[in-house]
């Protein structure tokens, strides 16, 4: 065994161990990686490729969604289940072998609001399948270095998660200052280079770093016939790019604000961070504007640059008349009064992403508006309880109801277009809502955590 290689590390045969959390468990292989990382910060892992065996497929197999769009090879997850112990033991064969080649990236193109695009890249279902088995080696070992401000495409933390730690320190911390950035076309602008040495500070092992490697420079087939092979970037909408995103701002930002900036500052500092988006608070306004300064610089040392109309200082205190507001993933903060009197945060669903949901919205009404009423309703049901799960934060229920209100007229106006004939008008479409039981809009609050742990 080679120096830096330990048994935790080796191929072995899984056996399964409870994690924290009811609903996700770790292979005792991998819990010993990430024992190993929380104790021994400088280790560097060895022989990390040997987990991707057939028993590790076969587990990372139950987690693929089967009914997740097809990458370039038109194969979806179902076609590959039918034969998939045969297709597992010839991957593994492949990689064994160091003949496993990474599949060209189908690119595919969402609204993203505003009228722009977001473009996806999708992998076959063969790659999705490799690249889960790596997201959870290198989750064993970075969840033990992530510091508490990252919060995006981590396991039991979330954007609400976020949200509610960034109200809790501007309601009770001393910020009297917001600085609220955006990283322009980050999934795009990620430096292969950077990213392996990065990888390198934890994984000596270089099979593994070359596999990576290989998703990163993997082709993109567009939807007109092109092929482009992207010199930076990694695709936004496959599975092991999220972590890899994660693991870029975590050096290139996260550890620089704990370590160098903030040591510097005057007053109070905090990072609230969700992948490529991020909010800064602080005490002092000469801290605030340094930190606009340098950000920038210290982003365009990694091939990054901030979205200059989505980054800004604002000033955000219960001291100030003049305290403005700032969005963070979907909702608008600002200092208001409660029913006492007293001062605090409001969060509410920003207004544009009210316009997009609505337009959203409509977009489905028009290519669903054919379908029999009930199972209509059903679907709009299920839209309506995700959308109350994500925005039915306390004291956003006005804009709930506007939501709500503005998305039945639209329903309405649609399903009357179903036939030259008006079939509602207002008080029968509201009858029918209240027949069918169409969910209204209700505040769905949030578990009760310790302020303890959100202040810290």
């Amino acid at each position: 065994m080679g120096k830096g290689a330990d048994r935790n590390t080796q191929p072995v045969k899984e056996t399964w161990t409870g994690r924290e959390g009811p609903e996700s468990t770790m292979p005792t292989s991998l819990q010993g990686i990430a024992n190993k990382a929380k104790s021994q910060k400088k280790y560097r892992f060895r022989n990390l490729y040997g987990l991707l065996n057939e028993g590790m497929l076969w587990e990372c197999w139950r987690d693929i969604r089967k009914d997740a769009a097809c990458g370039v090879d038109r194969v979806g997850a179902r076609a590959y289940g039918q034969k998939l112990g045969e297709n597992i033991r010839q991957l593994v064969d492949r990689l064994k072998r160091k003949r496993y080649r990474a599949k060209l990236i189908r690119r595919h193109y969402i609204p993203k609001g505003g009228g722009e695009l977001r473009p996806l890249g999708i992998p076959a279902v063969e790659d999705k399948l490799l690249q889960l088995g790596v997201l959870r080696i290198l989750e064993a070992i970075y969840e033990q270095d992530f510091l508490r401000c990252s919060y995006g495409y981590r396991p039991r933390v979330g954007a609400l998660d976020a949200v509610d730690k960034l109200t809790i320190k501007l309601q009770f911390g001393r910020y009297h200052y917001v600085v609220e950035a955006d990283i322009k076309g980050f999934f795009d602008h990620i430096d292969h280079d950077w990213m392996m040495r990065m990888l390198a500070e934890w994984i000596d092992d270089q099979a593994l770093l070359k596999l990576i490697r290989k998703w990163l420079k993997a082709g993109v087939w567009e939807a007109d016939g092109k092929v482009v092979h992207p010199a930076t970037g990694s695709p936004q909408g496959g599975i092991v790019s999220p972590i890899l995103a994660n693991v870029y701002l975590h050096y290139a930002l996260d550890l620089w604000f704990q370590r160098v900036f903030k040591p510097r500052c005057r007053g109070e500092a905090c990072l609230i961070r969700y992948a490529d988006d991020f909010v800064c608070a602080f005490e002092n306004k000469e801290d605030a504007q340094r930190f606009y300064l340098e950000v920038g610089e210290r982003l365009r040392k990694f091939g990054l640059e901030l979205a200059a109309e989505k980054t800004r200082v604002v000033a955000f205190s219960r001291l100030e008349a003049s305290s403005g507001s700032f969005e963070f993933l979907g909702f608008e903060f600002r200092w208001g009064k409660d029913r006492t009197g007293k001062d605090h945060v409001e969060r509410r669903t920003s207004r544009r992403k009210l316009r997009s949901s609505l337009k959203s919205f409509t977009d489905w009404c028009k290519k669903n508006r054919h379908l029999k009423l009930r199972v209509l309703c059903e679907q709009l049901n299920s839209k309506l309880r995700g959308y109350y799960n994500y925005y039915g934060v306390h004291g956003n229920y006005k804009r709930l109801k506007q939501f709500f209100d503005a998305a039945m007229r639209i329903l309405m106006k649609w399903l009357n277009r179903r036939s030259q004939r008006r079939s509602y008008n207002w008080t029968g479409f509201n009858a029918v809502l209240r027949h069918l039981r169409v969910e209204r809009p209700r505040i769905v609050g949030r578990p009760r955590v310790r302020l303890a742990t959100l202040v810290a």
